[in-house]
């Protein structure tokens, strides 16, 4: 009978301390500097065989390739000749790579900085052809969505930072409390051109005719692309802060930053020019749009300092007064995509929606993919594709419903 008290009281023990641990507590996003050294940044890049997926990142479509990227370290490479079966065939090591975009077998990537140029004519003998170094000059995006950002002492003669590796930890809450104090931070592409490949909706990467537009975390950077080989570096275009994405319609590009949508006019390509703003608070967002519509979403909880994450809809019938229509509640949404009256909202790891947007008023949901984790999508002409966690799935459309036609394991 003693022992049995004796555990009674011990159990209490145990309770309490957890219970005391949960209250002093909680579990928070920390990101830690990745570096290389300077001599391993700038050695060629490399076409190796399949590998495993590190961190899925954002998708492209060409022809019939799929083109991954894995955070920081490059592309993989799948062959998509049959969406039923695609196949990884290779992957192209190119340090510090997050965004692509291809125009006539011409593949452009960033290398941190640099803008590299690869021919991808022979996807089984890809030939880099050009570098041209120091023109993406704000290209390492601060981890907006960390709690905590810890610093380590870089050699800037012998490393430079590439990215940013984060991790779920334990901290003290009352530490998370006093570092938000000083924080201090607050494609889909449905081009008629078959030449140029399709991003999501969160690339930073968009080609519009002859000319490649790439938006680092302040600027529109510039690119002459009509010499595909060779090409042209022109004056950045100042575009604000926390610049994240890029779409194109027409002559407009659609900017999605933490504090808003912004719109600017490339009827002259060289030198896009201002419009107008839909402001929005301060939230991670990407973009994409129709005739009338913009929709973007927005996921709070995290460094970009929302508290609320959902799908905001955007009146655009006057390009020079954007103005809200409606919003709708969401999860932790990240990329999106339209084709035709179907809109998909990749909800994290609420799964993927997909809506009818014929009343943008009352949208309609036609299905919801859950148990799995969602991150971009593309949607093609005649399948979606989409990313997250490491698995590539591809969906086929059939009238109001879509049906799963593939599923590839990166890793």
């Amino acid at each position: 009978m003693k022992k049995l008290f004796l555990l009674i009281i011990l159990s209490g023990i145990v309770l309490s301390c957890d219970k005391k641990d949960d209250d002093l507590y909680g579990n928070y996003q920390i990101a830690r500097p990745l570096k290389v050294s300077l001599a391993e940044f700038k050695s060629e890049v490399d076409i190796i065989a399949p590998m495993p997926i590190n961190e899925s990142g954002k998708i492209y479509a060409y022809e019939d390739y799929i083109f991954v990227n894995d955070k920081y370290r490059g592309i993989h490479i799948i062959d998509n000749a049959n969406p039923k079966i695609p196949k990884k065939i290779g992957f192209i090591k190119i340090v510090g790579n997050v965004d692509i975009s291809v125009k006539n077998d011409y593949l452009y990537a960033d290398s941190l900085m640099d803008l590299i140029v690869l021919d991808i004519s022979d996807i089984q003998n890809i030939k880099t052809i050009n570098r041209l170094e120091n023109v993406l000059r704000d290209n390492v995006i601060w981890p907006l969505e960390a709690d905590f950002v810890e610093y380590e002492d870089i050699d800037y003669s012998t490393e430079i930072l590439v990215g940013w590796e984060t991790v779920t930890e334990r901290r003290l809450k009352s530490e998370f409390e006093e570092r938000g104090r000083g924080w201090g931070f607050a494609e889909f592409a449905n081009t008629a051109d078959a030449s140029v490949g399709q991003g999501g909706s969160l690339a930073r990467f968009k080609i519009v005719d002859d000319y490649l537009y790439a938006v680092d975390s302040h600027n529109i950077n510039v690119f002459d692309i009509s010499n595909l080989g060779d090409p042209v570096d022109l004056d950045d275009v100042y575009a604000g802060f926390d610049i994240e994405t890029i779409f194109n319609r027409g002559q407009h590009l659609f900017l999605g930053s933490m504090r808003g949508m912004y719109i600017y006019d490339i009827s002259s390509p060289a030198t896009p020019t201002f419009v107008s703003e839909f402001q929005h608070g301060t939230a991670c967002d990407p973009v994409v749009v129709d005739d009338n519509y913009a929709y973007v979403t927005l996921r709070g909880g995290n460094g970009c300092g929302a508290t609320e994450s959902g799908l905001f809809i955007i009146d655009i019938s006057d390009i020079t007064t954007p103005r809200l229509e409606k919003t709708y509640s969401m999860d932790e949404p990240y990329g999106l995509g339209i084709k035709d009256e179907k809109l998909f909202v990749c909800d994290g790891t609420s799964g993927l929606k997909v809506y009818d947007k014929s009343n943008i008023k009352k949208l309609r949901r036609l299905n919801h993919f859950k148990n799995i984790v969602t991150f971009d999508v593309i949607p093609t002409e005649d399948n979606l594709l989409m990313v997250g966690d490491g698995i590539l799935y591809q969906y086929r459309y059939r009238n109001n419903n879509i049906n799963l036609i593939s599923r590839l394991e990166l890793n």
